[in-house]
């Protein structure tokens, strides 16, 4: 069992680090509330989802191409870069949709995360090499039997940290002053365009060598 609780630690860790993920779902849960925030959450975890299906079949080695890395870093630079510009844009508009808009909103929070999370080549490197490590040792030191226990562990740790994430989100919305909430729905969309610009660039570096 302590085994299982260190699994739900790492994807505790896995997630917690300040991406573009975290920056788009306080950037939903400050404009949008809870639910928005978490579904941005939900989205990138279930691209993790299928990258580690890719990992587990051995068919990973088909985004490891430079065709598909550099189609990668481009198709990440726009969805970030367009995601940041939007943050930005609505900045200003920190008000509560109305019901016939949300269920788009919602749709399109899960949208956002999902092709965020599955269109970043350092999340499809980073889950080659921290699941593609579990996996090997797992299987070497237990079975395959044990491979879904562990895996479940690390996504009970990543949903609590999207829970988390939307929680604070969504405490911003509800302490902050409108100003300080644009503020950071501005920092959110600086930080989101920040990383596609990195984005581009490393596709611009891969097509020129």
């Amino acid at each position: 069992m302590s085994i299982f609780f260190s699994y739900i630690l790492l994807g505790l860790s896995l997630s917690a680090p300040m991406g573009p993920i975290n920056a788009a779902q306080l950037d939903r849960g400050i404009r949008f509330g809870f639910i928005n925030a978490w579904l941005v959450g939900f989205g990138a975890m279930v691209a993790d989802g299928i990258f580690m299906l890719m990992i587990y079949f051995g068919i990973s080695h088909v985004v490891d191409t430079a065709f598909m890395r550099s189609f990668l870093w481009l198709f990440g630079c726009f969805v970030l870069t367009y995601t940041g510009i939007e943050s930005i844009k609505n900045a200003g508009s920190l008000v509560e949709e109305r019901k016939s808009e949300r269920k788009e909103t919602n749709r399109k929070s899960f949208r956002t995360g999902f092709f965020m999370a599955i269109s970043n080549p350092l999340n499809i490197l980073f889950w080659l090499g921290i699941y593609g490590s579990i996996l090997a040792k797992t299987t070497s030191d237990y079975g395959t039997s044990q491979l879904f226990v562990y895996s479940l562990g690390i996504f009970i740790g990543i949903t609590v940290w999207d829970i988390t994430m939307a929680g604070v989100a969504t405490g911003a919305r509800k302490w902050m002053n409108p100003r300080v909430l644009r503020g950071v729905s501005i920092l959110s969309g600086i930080i989101l365009i920040g990383f596609g610009m990195y984005f581009g660039s490393e596709a611009i570096r891969l097509l020129i060598g």
